[in-house]
């Protein structure tokens, strides 16, 4: 009887992942239980639509493969609770995983709670449980819509892309808008004709015997005869050099105005992405996954685990009173108090936000990044560095400039001078703003005074085409024209990369061949799912279940019965590329039959029109020549690079005839110490082995580790064998996977 009392006293706390159950544990101490669902437990069937749409899109759940345990255990464990309290995230996904929480393991009503934190630390968490609350179905609702309409087109959509172009094919209701812009922006480029112009820059000096005599700057060619003018050629150019050689330079007009320049707000989810690809080159993905371990907490040495970071996903600028009231005295403390504003700083938002959501900060100001550096792998201090600096900039007085304006005339010519000068550094000693590589500090000017010229260099330039994506580029597109939401655009930059569309090459996006056709094909079929204007009413239409202002069924009655339509139509209208296949001036090298250009989901690649008698293929990858005019060994033709599924190798070009290859993957050998163990290659293999410090997600207490194994690299768990979890990737628990 005492032991049944002692189990009934317990409360249940349920998150999502192990990291975030220890940080909440400490906080909460022993009356509490606190268990890791592993993110997602429950979602629509793989291999199935799992949506009866003629049954007002009743969607079916299935516990997710490998959770069946998880859902075991965590109803064992609440089965004796008194109360079960569901600490997901505060976000629609993280409403949706504590109701999938609530209907897998048969939660009372009456016994489960609700608790919700914008920051893992002690008076957050206090706060949160002193006043529980219930599931918000709206959020539920909206999450729900939102991944109807996901499956909807994904799986819809999908088998006609499988039977139209290409098998392996697949298409998604945001992703799919990402591409289009990608592709347009491609295409923008192609089409573009670039003119030439000339620039005429003269430097120029005050003369002897005035102020700031000899002080040189720089004036750039602007007008002639009071119009807009640039040298349309070489000629044009050094026919101006040699008039303006004998024209006087006098200063027309000088102004000096005093400017401010404002730090920007603390981060959102996307301009956090922005900069940390910027700055450090990391992948949205990769920022999401370290700031995870950020917010759910890392262990501070003799402090214990401790969330480093406000939640991660938000769109808010919004900063809570405390926050604001510490970062204050950091700066006045720290910095002076002619640094420190008035007022605080509050930041106007754009678009609809949430209004428990607060943007990205340090959870304690004071815990500054230099002191807690050992206890951060390198990423995760720089990002830590990164959000700290941004939220102390975002309160501190603004940078102070001095900015300057010459214009200057030379006979029927007018040149411009500007010049800038930091009055008073502001935020910049944190936020490390300051003036471009190329601007200049003016001298002393006055109206009507002669300068002396110095020179005149004419250089060639010509109109630039629009420029292409980059990752920071595109998530901020994305987040003006409203399409996708904080915790989207990581998996829409991931998902459109992983299945071919676009291309990374060095940080800029270009859009593939495969990407282009799909979304070619896409618009003329399904102009309103790949219509930017359209999709991000669609994300209002999901604010608005959210804020219990429409049904989540009227959403997806609106969505259906015209995508059905376009779907039927396209099914009978849509040519297919495999019916496009062409002849081309070439034969197989097998069987001598015509060649034809074909399609798969990695390109374009040539095949024997004979097919299936004659099953030769040919990849119309560029291939590049080795240096040094290698030939074969076997034959004497010229050796090439080509890819294979284990990277790149040298073949001969007189494949098929000569199949000689060489792999490319320098062979080194060492010579085996005596008594060392043996393979039967006659060396023992290295294994290797690296180290994260990733919590294992199967809540055993030990770390995540990089190995490598006989297909490839694989992340498995420290305490193996008596933990047997691996993963192809790091688990990043809370994703959202609606658009992957």
């Amino acid at each position: 009887m005492s032991e049944k009392k002692k189990k009934s006293s317990v409360d249940v706390v349920i998150v999502e992942s192990p990291a975030k159950a220890r940080t909440i544990k400490r906080i909460l101490g022993s009356a509490f239980s606190v268990r890791a669902s592993l993110g997602h437990i429950r979602d629509l069937p793989e291999k199935s639509l799992g949506v009866e749409v003629e049954k007002d899109f009743k969607p079916t759940y299935k516990v997710l493969p490998g959770r069946q345990k998880t859902v075991r255990m965590l109803k064992e464990a609440v089965q004796e609770a008194n109360n079960i309290y569901l600490a997901t995230d505060l976000d629609r996904e993280g409403e949706a995983i504590a109701w999938h929480l609530k209907q897998a393991l048969g939660l009372r009503d009456e016994k489960t709670w609700r608790v919700i934190f914008n920051e893992i630390t002690q008076r957050s968490i206090k706060a949160a449980f002193a006043r529980p609350g219930k599931i918000d179905m709206n959020k539920v609702d909206a999450q729900t819509a939102r991944r109807i309409l996901d499956r909807l087109v994904g799986y819809m959509l999908s088998p006609l892309l499988w039977k139209k172009v290409a098998r392996g094919l697949s298409a998604g209701r945001v992703q799919s808008v990402a591409v289009r812009m990608v592709v347009e922006r491609e295409k923008e480029i192609k089409d573009f004709v670039p003119e030439e112009f000339w620039k005429i820059t003269a430097t120029l000096a005050p003369k002897k015997g005035d102020a700031d005599a000899g002080k040189e700057f720089l004036a750039q060619l602007v007008q002639k005869e009071g119009a807009e003018f640039k040298p349309k050629n070489e000629a044009e150019a050094q026919s101006c050099v040699q008039e303006l050689e004998k024209e006087e330079f006098r200063i027309a007009s000088f102004e000096e105005k005093e400017t401010t320049q404002y730090a920007p707000p603390p981060f959102t989810t996307s301009r956090m992405q922005q900069t940390a690809s910027g700055r450090f080159g990391f992948s949205p993905r990769k920022t999401m996954q370290i700031a995870q371990r950020l917010y759910e907490g890392l262990s501070l040495g003799k402090k214990g685990r401790v969330g480093l970071i406000t939640y991660m996903r938000t769109d808010a600028v919004r900063v809570s009173s405390a926050a604001l009231n510490q970062v204050r005295r950091l700066i006045k403390d720290k910095f002076g108090e002619q640094y420190l504003p008035e007022k605080p700083h509050f930041f106007k938002a754009r678009g609809r936000i949430q209004a428990a959501h607060e943007a990205i900060r340090p959870t304690s100001v004071a815990r500054q990044p230099e002191e807690i550096k050992a206890h951060l792998s390198p990423d995760q201090f720089k990002l830590y560095d990164l959000i700290w600096k941004c939220f102390v900039a975002s309160q501190m007085k603004p940078v102070e400039l001095l900015e300057q304006t010459a214009q200057i005339e030379a006979g029927k010519y007018t040149f411009l001078a500007k010049g800038r000068k930091i009055l008073f550094p502001g935020h910049s000693l944190v936020s490390g703003w300051g003036l471009k590589k190329d601007e200049q500090n003016l001298p002393k000017l006055r109206p009507d005074q002669i300068l002396d010229l110095l020179g005149l260099e004419p250089t060639q330039h010509f109109t630039q085409p629009p420029p292409r994506y980059s990752v920071a580029s595109l998530i901020r597109a994305l987040e003006q024209k409203g399409i996708g939401r904080p915790s989207t655009y990581a998996p829409i930059i991931s998902t459109i990369q992983e299945r071919g569309y676009v291309r990374l090459q060095r940080r800029l996006f270009y859009a593939t061949e495969v990407g282009t056709i799909v979304t070619e094909k896409l618009i003329r079929h399904f102009p309103d799912i790949m219509d930017v204007d359209f999709t991000s009413q669609m994300e209002e239409g999901l604010d608005d279940v959210e804020e219990a202002k429409t049904d989540w069924l009227n959403i997806l009655r609106k969505f259906y019965e015209p995508f059905k339509r376009a779907l039927e139509a396209a099914e009978e209208q849509m040519i297919s590329v495999k019916d496009e296949a062409a002849e081309v001036e070439q034969l197989c090298p097998k069987c001598g039959s015509p060649m034809v250009s074909k399609m798969s989901r990695y390109g374009r690649f040539l095949a024997c029109s004979a097919f299936p008698k004659c099953k030769y293929t040919e990849t119309l990858t560029k291939k590049e020549e080795i240096a040094g005019d290698r030939k074969c060994p076997k034959c004497e033709a010229s050796l090439v690079v080509k890819s294979g599924p284990y990277g790149k190798f040298l073949g001969c070009s007189a494949y098929p005839k000569c199949d000689y290859k060489e792999s490319l993957q320098a062979k080194r050998r060492k010579k085996r110490p005596s008594g060392a163990p043996q393979t039967r290659s006659g060396l023992k293999r290295k294994k290797v082995a690296e180290p994260t410090d990733i919590d294992c997600p199967a809540g055993c207490g030990g770390k995540l580790i990089r190995r490598r194994g006989p297909r490839g690299y694989f992340y498995g768990c420290s305490n193996f064998p008596h933990c047997k979890y691996t993963s192809k990737s790091l688990p990043t628990p809370g994703q959202s996977e609606s658009d992957s």
